[in-house]
């Protein structure tokens, strides 16, 4: 099995006030629905309101993103299916419960993971 990431960025949802409720409730049925499927690994959204730091092998802090790297924000869902097409078709019912697309990445194979 093979684990994939679909992300959003948080500006790429455009919703209405008074639609946060309904989308944040389809958002939790499609996760409960991959929970109950046995694909679900992890998910949940960047807290915004903390900033990023990046540390060293010698455990130095230092507040930012590495100077290429954008800042990341939105929502995050890790799956494990057999093909990028059942990823595919999880990113499809994510977007229409958040009202956006969806970008799918595929982990590489880690033995040890």
């Amino acid at each position: 099995m093979t684990k994939f990431m679909i992300s959003f960025p948080s500006s790429a949802m455009v919703v209405p006030d008074d639609e946060w409720e309904a989308v944040g409730e389809a958002a939790h049925a499609v996760i409960r629905d991959a929970k109950a499927a046995g694909v679900y690994v992890f998910g949940g959204g960047i807290n915004e309101s903390v900033a990023p730091v990046t540390v060293d092998g010698e455990g130095v802090v230092t507040e930012g993103t590495y100077p290429s790297t954008g800042d990341m924000f939105g929502g995050y869902t890790i799956i494990e299916v057999p093909t990028a097409a059942e990823a595919y078709e999880w990113a499809a019912k994510i977007a229409v419960a958040c009202r956006c697309p969806q970008e799918v990445r595929e982990f590489q194979y880690d033995p040890e993971s």
